[in-house]
């Protein structure tokens, strides 16, 4: 059986529109009036011809409001801090404050809302597996409250309970020891609740 190539028909038809050119030019007085065509397998767009227009992008229903959120893991040691674009795609992690009392704290993060002129603050709040708030909760509402009142921000919580232990394997599965990176896992926990805020907020917005 015959073999073919890839390109098949088009090679075929190739190879015998090149012998009919040679026996042609075979005839003829001039010798250098035989040639050999190259195959027209692929053909380039003339630089010369005007390009399509690009699509335009599509949106659906109204433009999404700028955002500028700031995700807060609260500790009794240290607070870890995310934040994400004007978009409000991704959340990523900023800096880790370690707590040591109440007006600095406030300030350090004051600093950065007007750094990055933020417009709400997210906080985690760790749920009781029933549901209910804990005394760990209610003290970080408790803090919530005072630097929602300091920053004259609102504030919204979101439910943290397994947020610290995301980001600790997530910490393994990089070969990092979550003992020796407590400050990271509180940023990467930060970033978990915000980014879980994030997409609520999108999927809220779509449906409008």
């Amino acid at each position: 059986m015959q073999s073919r190539s890839e390109f098949g028909e088009v090679e075929e038809t190739w190879r015998q529109g090149d012998k009919e050119t040679r026996r042609l030019g075979d005839k003829g007085d001039n010798e250098n009036n035989s040639f050999s065509p190259s195959p027209p397998l692929f053909v380039s767009p003339s630089p010369c011809l005007p390009l399509p227009p690009s699509p335009q992008p599509h949106f659906v229903g109204t433009p999404k409001p700028p955002i500028s959120a700031l995700g807060l893991d609260v500790g009794s040691k240290r607070i870890g801090v995310a934040g994400c674009d004007r978009t409000g795609l991704i959340a990523s992690g900023i800096i880790t404050i370690e707590r040591k009392y109440l007006q600095e704290d406030i300030e350090k993060i004051r600093q950065l809302v007007n750094e990055r002129e933020v417009n709400v603050l997210v906080v985690g709040l760790p749920y009781s597996m029933d549901g209910s708030l804990g005394s760990q909760a209610r003290q970080i509402q408790k803090f919530a409250v005072k630097l929602s009142k300091a920053l004259k921000l609102p504030v919204e919580y979101v439910d943290e309970r397994l947020t610290s232990y995301q980001a600790e394997q997530m910490l393994i599965a990089q070969n990092r020891s979550p003992s020796r990176n407590k400050g990271l896992i509180d940023r990467l926990a930060a970033c978990l609740i915000l980014q879980q805020w994030l997409d609520v907020r999108r999927k809220h917005l779509t449906r409008q």
